[in-house]
């Protein structure tokens, strides 16, 4: 997904969460639904983080400067890290806390789970939520035409992994309250709701341990994928004027830009008007492969040749 694609969902995704934050905080006030007001809290949170990610994604577009030479690529990651932490600890914690909160002291009286209330803004809320999700999923899968599993693990665009999955837990965070305020209803029992809160805040702390964990890996330094190492291996055995070459070591500076750094040892006595042109030949011929291949670095090196011995 391109940036421009993941700035159009997120703004989608802020004006649908607004909404429907809206009519949960009013629906809780009137029924005295504690789920319902553990979700009002996450569509809140999820506004939030919609505009962190926006200002992650404006700020990883700014150039290079004399204190980042490789630009702000990895802005993006931080603010996505920043998110997970808010998913933790205000959506998942205050999930958790209030469901306790509601078991301990439960409101008894049944009256006060409305189910006009409820189930208009829970299935309201499914409606929007759902169609955001299929919005970000589509433009998703433009960009990583794979399994959707295996692409969010391997993808490197993190705003884009927080708004799917952030509208997937939100989906379901809603059919737990809904299913919750049912059960409590019907079976004139509160702590069914109360419980349906816990269960939401579970869902997004282990929501917000996956962000964190993919995010670390990106903001300490990730390599590009076998796939393109294996590339960039078959590119450079092609040329004849190398004897040896090894210690490929690559890593994301940001969902778009990869720094490769390449070490070989070039046969003997060949002109040096050659060998920069075969430097230049490899660097066009691995960012032909990959564009995302934004820093190339190739360093000749001798003491290769003992390690290939």
């Amino acid at each position: 997904m391109s940036k421009g694609g993941s700035k159009l969902v997120i703004y989608a995704s802020i004006l649908a969460n607004v909404l429907i934050a809206v009519m949960k905080f009013i629906a809780s006030i009137f029924t005295g639904s504690s789920a319902m007001l553990s979700e009002g809290i996450h569509s809140l949170i999820d506004t939030v983080n919609g505009l962190l990610l926006l200002l992650g994604i404006k700020k990883s577009k700014q150039g290079p400067d004399k204190q980042h030479p490789f630009g702000h690529g990895k802005e993006i990651y931080f603010w996505s890290f920043i998110v997970s932490i808010l998913v933790f600890s205000l959506g998942g914690g205050v999930a958790i806390y209030e469901g306790i909160q509601h078991i301990i002291a439960p409101v008894k009286e049944a009256n006060h789970l409305n189910l006009i209330w409820n189930y208009g803004v829970l299935i309201g809320a499914i409606i929007f939520e759902g169609a955001s999700l299929i919005v970000a999923l589509k433009e998703f899968r433009k960009a990583h035409p794979t399994g959707y599993k295996s692409a969010l693990i391997e993808s490197k665009d993190a705003a884009s992994i927080a708004i799917i999955i952030e509208n997937g837990a939100a989906v379901t965070g809603l059919i737990i309250a809904l299913i919750g305020i049912t059960l409590a209803y019907y079976m004139d029992n509160p702590v069914y709701d109360a419980s349906a809160s816990i269960l939401i805040g579970i869902l997004l702390v282990y929501v917000a341990f996956f962000m964190a964990s993919e995010t670390k890996h990106l903001l300490i330094g990730e390599s590009a994928s076998d796939q393109d190492i294996e590339s960039i291996n078959n590119i450079i055995s092609s040329y004849n004027q190398i004897d040896y070459f090894g210690n490929i070591r690559t890593m994301h500076l940001g969902p778009d830009e990869i720094m490769a750094g390449i070490e070989v040892n070039f046969k003997d006595n060949i002109p040096v008007i050659e060998l920069e042109n075969t430097v230049k030949n490899i660097k066009e011929e691995i960012r032909r492969a990959n564009p995302k291949f934004t820093h190339i670095y190739i360093e000749s090196d001798s003491i290769l040749k003992s390690s290939y011995n």
